[in-house]
């Protein structure tokens, strides 16, 4: 079944190809949308939106994913791709994280990924996943991409980065909301 998704980052075809294997993933970017929601389902369902008219009679998806950091308000959140400016730099993202987070013993965070579905006929769907887990004091592993070098998930005592892709997709915050959305196709 083809599945035409929402984004141009590599890194997000490459996970939802390994977490939806039966698809064919379609990556259409919808470039020069603004992604001005409060929050990752209102932003998911503006991208799917955006590319769900030129594929009609398609399945469509859309994700909307960021960290949130309980001791920083929630922050990055929405903005975490953006959160040390524009253009999305995740060197700088992630040492400004380590940086607001500089003697701070309350690590706590989680991933939180919405998934927005159009399907065939033009209905609506959005599905959120959440992996919880805490800030790491340093970076460490190659793999992922993002704030994975600096996320240990509850349970672990390995950040995203230091994970299989197996392993990271089994318990991420995108791999359980794809989860749901696989749902939503098979309905």
């Amino acid at each position: 079944m083809k599945l035409y998704v929402a984004t141009h980052n590599q890194h997000k075809i490459r996970e939802i190809g390994q977490i939806l294997p039966d698809f064919e993933i379609t990556a259409d970017d919808p470039e020069g949308v603004e992604e001005n929601a409060p929050d990752f389902a209102g932003n998911a369902l503006i991208k799917v939106r955006a590319i769900a008219v030129k594929h009609k009679g398609d399945w469509c998806l859309a994700d909307d994913s960021g960290l949130e950091v309980n001791a920083l308000g929630g922050e990055p959140g929405v903005r975490s791709a953006r959160y040390a400016g524009e253009p999305s730099n995740t060197p700088n993202n992630n040492a400004l994280l380590l940086k607001n987070l500089s003697g701070v013993t309350d690590r706590r965070a989680n991933f939180t990924c919405a998934i927005a579905i159009v399907d065939p006929k033009g209905s609506e769907r959005t599905v959120v996943g959440k992996c919880f887990g805490r800030i790491a004091e340093k970076p460490s592993g190659a793999e992922g991409f993002g704030y994975d070098p600096l996320f240990i998930p509850d349970g672990y005592d390995k950040s995203f980065a230091e994970l299989t892709a197996d392993e990271k997709n089994a318990i991420s915050h995108r791999g359980r909301a794809l989860a749901e959305a696989a749902k939503v196709f098979v309905a």
